[in-house]
């Protein structure tokens, strides 16, 4: 475990804000050439520790072509959420990842990456905050519009339950985005 690992581990700055609790979930290290950049962990992540292990993660891990192996592998793979903690419950799903996060430790952990990676921006959160250009566009549409922003970035729909009935509507994202996906990170990490 690093010094910038352990301050992640003990950091409480959102902690009056939490009714569950502080557990930051976050995995790196200095070889991770995938960088995914998702919302925030959820009840089962909080419970876990483990970044995206509920159904979002396997749905996500189906998307990237990724093994669980090569997914929670630190050092092929990057899991950095907008808000480190689980955030609780709104009515209709969870609260919005903890504004205090990205600007506390994004820019440190991504310091550590590699310069050559790819970094899949998964949901609105992390578009929002990382294409501040295209905040009037709609999550599809960014998604639709993926090949402006590659070779380095790739905006993707949240992989929650919702995302399958968005995908029922958008069959192009199964038919162009998924193979790019696939094949991005297949050259990337082997």
């Amino acid at each position: 475990m690093t010094p910038l690992h352990r301050d992640i581990a003990a950091c409480t700055i959102c902690e009056p804000h939490l009714a569950d609790g502080v557990r930051p979930v976050v995995q790196f290290s200095d070889t991770a050439r995938l960088l995914i950049i998702g919302q925030a962990p959820g009840s089962k992540v909080h419970a876990s520790g483990i970044p995206w292990d509920d159904d979002s993660g396997g749905r996500l891990r189906e998307w990237t072509g990724l093994t669980k192996d090569q997914f929670y592998d630190p050092a092929k793979v990057a899991l950095v959420p907008m808000g480190f903690c689980y955030p609780g419950k709104a009515s209709g799903g969870d609260k919005p990842p903890r504004k205090e996060c990205a600007p506390q430790w994004h820019d440190r952990v991504i310091e550590t990456l590699p310069k050559d990676r790819l970094t899949l921006l998964v949901g609105t959160y992390a578009q929002a905050y990382y294409l501040p250009q295209t905040r009037k566009l709609s999550l599809t549409e960014r998604v639709r519009r993926y090949e402006e922003f590659l070779p380095d970035v790739l905006p993707l729909p949240h992989p929650a339950w919702r995302s399958r009935i968005w995908m029922g509507g958008n069959p192009w994202f199964e038919a162009d985005v998924l193979p790019v996906l696939r094949k991005r990170i297949g050259n990337l990490l082997n």
